[in-house]
């Protein structure tokens, strides 16, 4: 893997759903600095205070567009933003997702469709629509265009009360599996591979905890994560940036032979 700021994905154009925070941010900040230009999507309007703080902070190598990831239009929208300013894609990072707690028994139907909505028909449609600019972007490049479907480690075994989340996670994978080998066998040059983080320090990661805690598990969120230390062998949890390194891994020519796989990134919670 490179030293960060190499500039190896110079040329290169970058997108990233949910990318205004946590790990996706992370990874539009090494694409940047690994010299690709880079177009990031989230729920929050352009002119909202931390879209436009981001922003500034990122620079004019990256362009935002605000899309719900459920919505083919607002895929559709990004897709035109894309051709419109750059003319090809090689790099899809499908990340936004959401997750959801509980007993199975006091989950209702519209909870969970909305995380089935979020975590597998967003990473389902921002492929569907990307597909064809992959495709032909992906001859410039040394093994195809790469898309990086973001799963988790509850993707490969399963938690405590949050089995939609489980199941969304393990959706994305074998989704991932299939159109890896759909693209190879029509011999196209799009290569897609899931990246399975383990417990990272984002605010998606802070939400769940604050909803452990109103439920009466914990005390306080920081309890939680000083658990979940525990629990990881490496004893602690991971950085953002941490996942973004295995990301511009998977983005890069170095993992040309790479396709169908897993990326597990988890401090060694799933080796247990």
């Amino acid at each position: 893997m490179s030293d960060l700021g190499s500039q190896r994905l110079q040329g290169r154009v970058a997108f990233v759903s949910g990318g205004l925070r946590g790990i996706g941010l992370a990874c539009v900040e090494r694409f940047l600095a690994e010299g690709a230009e880079v177009i990031l999507s989230d729920l929050d309007a352009s002119d909202s205070d931390h879209a436009r703080m981001v922003m500034a902070q990122l620079g004019q190598a990256a362009t935002y567009v605000q899309a719900n990831v459920t919505r083919e239009e607002d895929w559709q929208r990004a897709c035109e933003v894309v051709i419109q300013r750059h003319g090809k894609l090689h790099i899809l990072v499908n990340n936004a997702g959401t997750d959801q707690t509980g007993a199975v028994e006091t989950i209702d139907l519209e909870a969970w469709r909305r995380i089935m909505a979020i975590n597998v028909d967003g990473v389902f449609l921002g492929v569907k629509t990307f597909v064809p600019l992959l495709a032909e972007s992906g001859r410039e490049v040394k093994g195809g265009a790469s898309i990086i479907n973001v799963s988790s480690i509850m993707g490969l075994v399963g938690f405590n009360e949050v089995s939609p989340y489980n199941a969304s996670k393990g959706a994305v994978r074998m989704f991932t599996k299939g159109i890896a080998i759909e693209f190879a066998q029509k011999k196209m040059p799009i290569r897609a591979n899931s990246l399975h983080p383990g417990f990272v320090t984002t605010p998606l990661l802070n939400e769940g905890f604050q909803r452990w805690v109103d439920k009466g598990f914990a005390a306080r969120p920081q309890d939680l994560v000083d658990m979940m230390a525990a629990q990881t062998p490496v004893g602690r949890l991971a950085d953002p940036a941490e996942l973004a390194s295995g990301v511009f891994f998977l983005a890069s020519e170095d993992s040309s032979y790479m396709t169908g796989a897993e990326l597990v990134i988890d401090g060694g919670w799933t080796a247990q």
